[in-house]
């Protein structure tokens, strides 16, 4: 047979020795990390970008829609390089040039969002496709230097985008079950861009043909330093959220709990009676005309950020017992190490997912459910459908309620969705909040922010539950009736087949509390 060749490589003939002395172990490692690591670098882009464009759909649909296009595009540029270029040239600056823009990230991020906010979609697009495609290129790239034997395609193909693939698995599940519980985010990008770095070094080192190195080593360096001085650090990164404490400086012993970015919760570690956010008086206050003062109470929380509520529980109605579901335990560690928690307060706080938590659950057990769940400003969609609320009612005894902070602006299509949905599943439902954002007050365009629904099986005491928002100085009202239908509209259901939660959420606008 006559020899292959390209304008740019050595011959390939059956049965010729590698190129460059690549042998079948450098080519797994090459392929099976840069597959790993573009994984890595999407998954970690998703929670720096959480803080500032919110953890919705959309977000992660643009963050993997933009490291697709990287895979795709750094697929066909590198075999479209390894064809004309030799492809003994191409390994090392992948991966260094890959290593430099990862380890800079973190800091090119944070500066965007707070300086230059307009920029930021292009920055976050760039950061994830330029290391994204260059990394993706090391498989073609790669496969072009294996290919000894025109007999042997198929298997060397096949072989090396079978280990990309099993690169990818592993970089996927090494980031959410093992890095982002133990490391920062910019820990993970920078130690990244390291090993990148380092294994671009190895490569050269080898063919002796490329002098960058030292180059890319400093950029590192200065991904380091100035994720140091970047704006936007955490106090603490946990599994789903960057987490700072605010300490109020109004009062000594106010705390703030702020979750990417979004004031959560706020909590008085020396006095749970004070209750700072609106929506958390309004809630109270549905509990105060609801049940007789000082009873104790059995409650199901569903989602628990600073605890706000069942301390003031458990201080207001002593024998209160609180169990709540919150599903990031690093959440319940700061609430133990800095918001004061203590055990034996009747409060049992467990890590788990909210709508899992209410399966465990005995039927007709509770007095009362709160839902106060969000990831960023949206309920997490499980939790908002007829068969989570059918699971809600299940739980309720005759007398129970279902409290349920919501957030939306503009038209409230979300928070109509979901009162409708509550609406199809108890006797007796009412919401609360402006009178401008619940159809109360037609003459004043809504600004949207929280609201609060209730729902139960049994009748609201309408005058009671607006004399306890009146005392706690909330300024909202509540609608029940011909007000809430004509407000609910045409708003159809949320089920577990159909809650297109995100779609239907208006974040923007400046919310009251969150």
């Amino acid at each position: 047979m006559a020899p292959v060749t390209s304008p740019s490589s050595p011959p390939v003939t059956e049965g010729s020795p590698p190129r460059g002395g690549l042998g079948p172990g450098t080519a797994f490692v090459l392929v099976f990390g840069s597959s790993a690591a573009v994984l890595v670098v999407e998954i970690v882009a998703l929670r720096l970008l959480a803080p500032y464009l919110g953890l919705t759909l959309e977000t992660s649909t643009l963050v993997i829609g933009i490291a697709l296009t990287a895979i795709a595009s750094g697929s066909w540029l590198g075999g479209r390089l390894a064809d004309r270029v030799d492809p003994r040239r191409l390994v090392g600056p992948a991966l260094g040039m890959s290593g430099a823009v990862v380890a800079l990230t973190p800091a090119l991020l944070r500066a965007t969002a707070e300086r230059a906010p307009a920029a930021l979609l292009l920055v976050a697009s760039l950061t994830i496709l330029v290391p994204g495609a260059l990394l993706s290129a090391v498989t073609p790239i790669v496969t072009k230097l294996r290919l000894t034997s025109l007999a042997e395609t198929g298997t060397v193909v096949g072989r090396l985008s079978g280990v990309g693939t099993f690169g990818a698995i592993v970089g996927t599940v090494l980031t959410g079950f093992v890095l982002v519980s133990r490391l920062p985010v910019s820990g993970i990008l920078i130690g990244l861009g390291t090993l990148l770095v380092v294994g671009s070094a190895l490569v050269e080192w080898r063919r002796r043909g490329w002098n960058s190195t030292p180059v890319l080593a400093l950029a590192v360096l200065a991904g380091g330093l100035a994720v140091t001085v970047a704006p936007g650090d955490c106090d603490q990164e946990t599994r789903y959220h960057c987490a700072r404490i605010v300490a109020d400086p109004a009062r000594a012993t106010g705390r703030t709990l702020v979750l990417d970015g979004l004031r959560h919760s706020y909590v008085d570690v020396d006095d749970p009676a004070v209750l700072e956010f609106t929506y958390v008086r309004a809630i109270a206050s549905v509990v105060d005309a609801a049940f007789p003062e000082g009873r104790p109470l059995a409650a199901h929380h569903l989602g628990g950020g600073g605890l706000t509520l069942p301390r003031h529980l458990a201080a207001t109605r002593p024998g209160t017992r609180s169990v709540v579901s919150e599903i990031d335990d690093g959440v319940v560690r700061i609430n133990r190490d800095h918001l004061g928690l203590r055990p034996g307060t009747g409060i049992d706080v467990r890590v788990e997912d909210g709508r899992l938590g209410l399966r465990r659950l005995d039927a007709a057990s509770l007095d009362l459910v709160v839902g106060d769940a969000f990831g960023g400003v949206s309920v997490p969609w499980h939790l908002t459908t007829a068969e989570a609320m059918a699971d809600v009612r299940r739980v309720l005894n005759g007398h129970g309620v279902y409290v349920a902070n919501l957030i939306d602006h503009g038209g409230m299509a979300f928070a109509r969705a979901e009162v409708a949905t509550l609406d199809a599943t108890f006797e007796h439902v009412a919401v609360m909040g402006e009178p401008e954002d619940i159809g109360l007050d037609r003459a004043t365009t809504p600004s949207g922010g929280n609201l609060v629904a209730l729902a139960s099986d049994r009748p609201f005491d309408v005058p009671a539950t607006q004399r306890a928002l009146d005392a706690r100085g909330t300024g909202w009202k509540i609608a029940t009736g011909h007000d809430l239908t004509a407000w609910i509209g045409d708003a159809r259901p949320l089920t577990d087949d159909h809650a297109p939660v995100d779609q239907l959420l208006q974040p923007y606008g400046p919310p009251r509390s969150r």
